[in-house]
């Protein structure tokens, strides 16, 4: 089994996306990056690329940014897979989620897209929906307002308080995920039911 394991990113390139909700992918593997000491480089997949290990020894992990818009993202995503020879298990998807609470975090393997376009092109152009998300929730938009809208604006400013801490958690469960598996990451970052 690879030790290998590709991050992408989820959000859309360009300086006026940059404090998006939908861009909170960017901002996670960017906090990854930070952990690892790693710097982003262009790589011909349409990408920007950082590379570490997780602690000494630990698995690698190839962090990506693509420099496509979103609903383009399944491109660059099959390609680094392709470059570095990881199937769609060895990928992890990090994104905003509508469905999940500001602040909260939640892991699948699998599933649907839940009109998530980056996910639905991740999914077309790898031919499979088995490979990881690392859901960050973004909340709902007040009222009947338009999902789409909500995901293009930059966070509020009580959000922006907070979102560093969020930006945090997702990077954790990521790490988490990679380095201890699915169920050790759900345990830690899903609410207990009951």
């Amino acid at each position: 089994m690879s030790d290998t394991w590709l991050v992408v990113g989820l959000g859309n390139p360009g300086p006026g996306y940059i404090r998006n909700r939908h861009n909170i992918g960017f901002m996670v593997v960017e906090e990854l990056a930070s952990r690892l000491g790693a710097s982003f480089k262009t790589h011909k997949a349409r990408a920007l690329v950082a590379t570490g290990r997780l602690g000494a020894g630990g698995p690698k992990v190839i962090l990506a940014k693509p420099t496509v818009f979103m609903n383009l993202s399944g491109g660059p995503t099959a390609s680094l897979a392709k470059f570095y020879n990881l199937t769609p298990d060895h990928v992890v998807a990090i994104h905003d989620e509508i469905d999940i609470p500001f602040d909260s975090v939640r892991l699948k393997m699998g599933g649907g897209e839940g009109g998530h376009n980056g996910l639905r092109d991740i999914s077309k152009v790898l031919g499979t929906k088995d490979y990881y998300r690392v859901r960050a929730g973004v909340g709902r938009p007040p009222g009947r307002a338009d999902a789409a809208s909500h995901v293009l604006r930059d966070f509020s400013s009580t959000e922006s308080k907070d979102l560093p801490f969020l930006i945090d958690a997702a990077a954790d469960a990521a790490e988490l995920l990679i380095s201890q598996g699915l169920a050790a990451a759900q345990e830690k970052f899903h609410p207990a039911k009951g």
